[in-house]
C-alpha cells in the first residue's frame, strides 16, 4: 500500500483577487475549481492546477481575512513546483524579476537547480528542475508558453521539532522510505520518498528543535494532501489509521475526491485524498473554474452562499 505523491497543497489567502491574479496571471496556472470551504461556506476555496486539473498539480487556497503568518517551526515551510529544464528556470527568473516578485533566489538544493520566491502574501515557493518529469496537460489560455508551464507539485518542506515522532508516522504508518540527508544552511534535512520517488513524491523534513511555533495565517500552509488512487486503497488507509490508533477525521466525502485527515506529532495537518471522481464531476472539463461550483449537499444554499462571497472578477 503506497501513496503516489502529492495530491494538493492548501494555503491561506486574505486577498483572493490578488491571489487569483498571481496564480493564473503570473504563474500561468488554470483556475480549475471555484468553490467554497465545505466546513465554512463564507470562505472561497480556490484551486489552481494544470490544463486537465490533474491530481498532483493543484495548489489551493482558503480565503480567510487573517493576519499574515508568523513564520516558525512545526509547519510546512516551502512548496515546490516542477519545471522541465534549466532554460525554463532562467526564463522564470527573468519573468518573476520583471513583475517585482519578492524573495527571488537561484540556488541548488539537494542536487537540483532551484528558484525560490514568494507569492504576494509571503507564501514560500520554489521551482525545481526535474528533467524526468512528463510535461503537464497544457492550459491553452495560460499566459506562460507551453514549454515553460509548471508540471505539478514538487518537494514540500516541513519544519519539525519532534523528528523521531514525525519519522515514525512517515515510515511506519505512511510507508515512506528515508532515502537521504543533506545540510541546508544550519539545518539538517531528511528526505522521505513515496512510491517510486522523484520530486513529485518527496517530503523534505528540516529539524529545527528551537524554532518558535508558527502562528498560522495568510501566506501560510493549512495542510498537504497525499494521493491514493481509488476507494479501495482509501478504505485501507482508514483501516490502517484505526489499527494504529491515530486520531483522524474518519471518511470525508468532498464530492470531487474523498479525504482523510490526521495530524503528525508536530501538529502538521495531513490529508490522504483519492484521485477521483475529479473536478469535472459537476462541470465540463473545458469550463472548469468559470463559475461557482457547489457540491450537491450545498446546492440548495446557493443564493445564501453567493450573497456572502466577494466578487473575484
Amino acid at each position: 500500500m503506497q501513496l503516489h505523491g502529492f495530491h494538493h497543497l492548501t494555503a491561506v489567502t486574505a486577498q483572493p483577487r490578488q491571489n487569483l491574479q498571481f496564480y493564473t496571471g503570473t504563474l500561468g496556472l488554470r483556475r480549475v475549481k471555484k468553490t467554497v470551504n465545505q466546513d465554512d461556506v463564507s470562505a472561497y476555496h480556490l484551486f489552481y492546477g494544470d490544463g486537465a486539473a490533474s491530481p498532483g498539480s493543484d495548489i489551493t487556497f482558503f480565503h480567510w481575512p487573517a493576519a499574515r503568518e508568523r513564520r516558525g517551526g512545526r509547519s510546512i515551510v516551502r512548496t515546490g513546483f516542477r519545471i522541465g529544464h534549466g532554460a525554463t528556470l532562467g526564463w522564470w527568473q527573468q519573468r518573476l524579476c520583471d513583475v517585482g516578485v519578492a524573495g527571488i533566489s537561484l540556488t541548488e538544493r539537494d542536487g537540483r537547480p532551484t528558484l525560490d520566491f514568494e507569492d504576494p502574501e509571503g507564501l514560500r515557493l520554489s521551482l525545481i528542475v526535474d528533467e524526468k518529469s512528463k510535461a503537464a496537460p497544457l492550459w491553452e489560455k495560460s499566459s506562460v508558453p507551453a514549454e515553460h508551464q509548471l508540471r505539478g507539485l514538487a518537494s514540500i518542506h516541513l519544519s519539525v521539532s519532534d523528528f523521531a515522532g514525525n519519522a515514525e508516522i512517515l515510515t511506519k504508518v505512511m510507508n515512506m522510505k528515508s532515502v537521504r540527508e543533506y545540510e541546508l544552511e544550519d539545518q539538517h534535512v531528511h528526505v522521505f520518498q513515496m512510491a517510486e520517488g522523484g520530486p513529485h513524491a518527496e517530503l523534505h523534513v528540516r529539524v529545527e528543535t528551537d524554532a518558535l511555533v508558527t502562528r498560522h495565517g495568510a501566506g501560510g500552509v493549512h495542510h498537504v494532501a497525499f494521493r491514493t488512487p481509488d476507494s479501495e486503497q482509501y478504505q485501507r488507509w482508514i483501516d490502517r489509521l484505526e489499527e494504529k490508533k491515530i486520531p483522524n477525521s474518519g471518511p470525508v466525502d468532498r464530492f470531487y475526491f474523498r479525504s482523510l485527515y490526521f495530524r503528525e506529532p508536530n501538529g502538521i495537518l495531513f490529508e490522504i485524498a483519492t484521485d477521483g471522481p475529479g473536478f469535472d464531476a459537476d462541470e465540463p472539463l473545458a469550463q472548469l473554474g468559470e463559475r461557482l461550483s457547489l457540491p450537491p449537499f450545498l446546492e440548495n444554499r446557493r443564493a445564501e452562499i453567493e450573497a456572502g462571497l466577494p466578487s473575484l472578477d
